[in-house]
């Protein structure tokens, strides 16, 4: 007869990796309506956001800060370019690296995205002090295990 604690250790609702990853599916659907008003997806999102930050990365910084590899950021970044927010052009210097900056539309987008932050914060229905909380604690945790 299996013990109590090895049964309590196998229940999906103890399992932490359960945990953040519904909570991750639930959060990009939040994210989903918000993002077609502005023609991304959430991964093609998450790239705008770093280049919103530091505009003209290199492909090989932006896939570290995004933790994707080329063969996932390379089709996110045609699309990108397709919709006319992202230019990619050789560095100058080494043409082995590519860089990636934005349009003109792809600044003006981030205007309109600036709304999605605060929707998503209503929706989570917690104070700015607690999602800074649990967003240090999930990337301790990552940064732990990442090693």
């Amino acid at each position: 007869m299996p013990q109590p604690q090895t049964d309590a250790a196998l229940l999906l609702d103890n399992q932490l990796c359960f945990a953040l990853y519904s909570t991750s599916l639930a959060v990009t659907k939040l994210y989903k309506p918000l993002l077609e008003e502005l023609g991304l997806t959430y991964p093609q999102y998450l790239a705008m956001l770093v280049l919103w930050e530091t505009d003209g990365v290199s492909v090989s910084e932006l896939g570290q800060r995004l933790s994707l590899d080329s063969g996932t950021l390379t089709p996110l970044l045609k699309r990108l370019e397709a919709a006319g927010l992202v230019s990619r052009l050789r560095a100058v210097d080494d043409e082995r690296r590519v860089q990636v900056t934005l349009t003109p539309a792809g600044r003006k987008l981030k205007a309109r995205a600036a709304k999605v932050p605060g929707c998503l914060m209503a929706a989570f229905q917690c104070t700015p002090s607690e999602v800074s909380q649990l967003t240090r604690q999930i990337r301790s945790l990552r940064d732990r295990v990442a090693g």
